[in-house]
């Protein structure tokens, strides 16, 4: 994630100060009252994917809030997810009080008044979603206006997990490749949140759907890597060999062969991006993890039916 803000750098006087200008020109405009300003600690870290702008921050013990002459900015309509790395907060919104911590995500609506109580140091990732995208995924169309799920199991442990992933991991990687994710993870915060407020235990198969979708996410993110295989994914997404061959049992297909079938589907894709010669050819295979050039058009032929060098004349599938 990119560095956007720090105190590290400025003189104790001035990090309060700062504090507060940074808070409102990444976020929203609100209110900033902290215990003890002169002492004053603080980072945001950002990235974007699509839709879904993701920080990771941390500040020191606070009262933010959100006020209705804040709304009358109209700066931003959407919604905020919590996820806490260290400390709590409590959030209360419209006559609501959640206290959440690492075991415990909140979300609330930025549309609104909301009071933000930090207590001590926190540490914590924020997702800022649009409202209307983020509503159109639950039943109804609207989200909850605040809500709160466990982080620890089930969904709630396995969207938290993805948005660590993609904290880690998602930066370097492309713009569109990011929108995609970006997408997935509302899909799955929506599904954990609807989940938690009708309070019903989700059936092992919807789990298994939502887990696929994180490990598929996760190999995305390594498609091109010669050394990937099942194991290694299975090591990297905290799941046994077994379960992730069940989970693939859902798409009607093996991993490895999930695995080889994208990477067919991207070598296309660049194909059609190349420069159309037979050089091209070779590099893309190596690109997109393939150990020769010869595999790549076996395997191309068989998912086509025509050969790699039929793109690279012109000819498309």
């Amino acid at each position: 994630m990119d560095l956007v803000f720090s105190t590290d750098a400025l003189d104790r006087a001035k990090r309060y100060a700062a504090w507060r200008d940074a808070i409102c020109d990444v976020y929203v405009h609100v209110n900033v009252k902290a215990d003890d300003p002169d002492n004053y600690d603080g980072f945001i870290r950002e990235t974007q994917f699509g839709a879904v702008a993701m920080t990771e921050c941390l500040v020191s013990q606070q009262l933010i809030s959100r006020q209705k002459s804040h709304l009358s900015k109209l700066d931003k309509d959407c919604y905020y997810v919590q996820f806490i790395q260290s400390g709590s907060v409590n959030v209360l919104q419209s006559g609501d009080s959640f206290r959440t911590s690492a075991g415990v995500g909140a979300l609330f609506c930025a549309s609104e008044p909301y009071h933000l109580e930090c207590m001590g140091k926190v540490q914590s990732y924020y997702l800022e979603i649009p409202r209307q995208a983020f509503g159109s995924r639950f039943p109804g169309g609207q989200a909850p206006l605040a809500a709160t799920m466990s982080t620890g199991r089930g969904l709630g442990r396995i969207a938290v997990e993805f948005c660590s992933m993609l904290a880690s991991q998602g930066t370097p990687l492309d713009a569109g490749i990011r929108a995609r994710l970006g997408e997935e993870l509302m899909d799955i915060l929506a599904l954990a949140f609807d989940s938690a407020q009708r309070d019903e235990p989700m059936s092992e198969r919807v789990v298994q759907k939502a887990r696929l979708r994180s490990v598929k996410a996760w190999i995305e993110d390594h498609l091109c890597d010669p050394a990937l295989s099942p194991e290694m994914i299975a090591k990297n997404n905290a799941i046994s060999l077994r379960y992730l061959h069940a989970l693939f049992r859902l798409e009607g297909r093996s991993v490895s062969n999930w695995i080889w079938n994208r990477r067919i589907e991207l070598g296309h894709d660049m194909l059609l991006r190349s420069d159309h010669d037979a050089r091209s050819l070779t590099e893309i295979a190596y690109r997109v993890g393939f150990s020769s050039s010869s595999h790549f058009s076996t395997m191309f032929r068989r998912r086509f039916g025509i050969r790699p060098s039929d793109v690279i004349r012109g000819k498309t599938v």
